[in-house]
């Protein structure tokens, strides 16, 4: 249900399979961020909406700095890591790369950065402008082998409501 002010209430249906659960949080996204040109404001409300339709440890973004750089954007979740270089741990290697990063258990991943001893599994979508690499949605899960290319393909298409103008 919507007010003037945004969403009075976001609406999850725990019984429902995985793609169900992305196409309902696809459409309470593109309600949720209506008109809101902000794209800070629309990137904390996709983190806290994700965190709360899954339940995922850590849901977050970071912003492309100086083309060397990922600094911590809005985020949902514990304290985390302010600064990423290009081309390390996950996110910067998606950066890098310019594609989506899943890793079904970080211990394993090459150059992991560690923000929590708790994450052990997570995926990283790049976000794009003008064909650029602007951001990352990184999100961390508890559990091993937690994301596919389910997750992978709905999340790609979640961040391109926030990125449209």
């Amino acid at each position: 249900m919507e007010n003037r002010y945004g969403m009075e209430e976001f609406r999850v249906n725990i019984t429902a399979d995985k793609t169900e659960l992305y196409r309902c949080l696809a459409e309470q996204i593109k309600s949720l961020v209506g008109n809101e040109k902000n794209m800070i404001a629309n990137m904390a409300n996709l983190s806290a909406a994700i965190r709360q339709t899954f339940g995922f440890l850590w849901v977050g973004f970071y912003l492309c700095e100086n083309d060397d750089e990922l600094v911590l954007g809005p985020f949902q979740g514990t304290i985390a890591c302010t600064r990423i270089k290009f081309g390390q741990g996950v996110c910067g290697t998606a950066w890098k790369l310019q594609r989506s990063v899943v890793v079904a258990d970080v211990d394993k991943f090459p150059g992991h950065i560690a923000c929590s001893s708790a994450s052990k599994s997570e995926i990283v979508v790049p976000l794009f402008k003008n064909s650029k690499v602007f951001a990352v949605l990184d999100i961390d899960s508890d559990k091993l082998n937690t994301f596919d290319e389910t997750d992978k393909t709905a999340l790609e298409n979640i961040v391109q409501i926030i990125i449209n103008d």
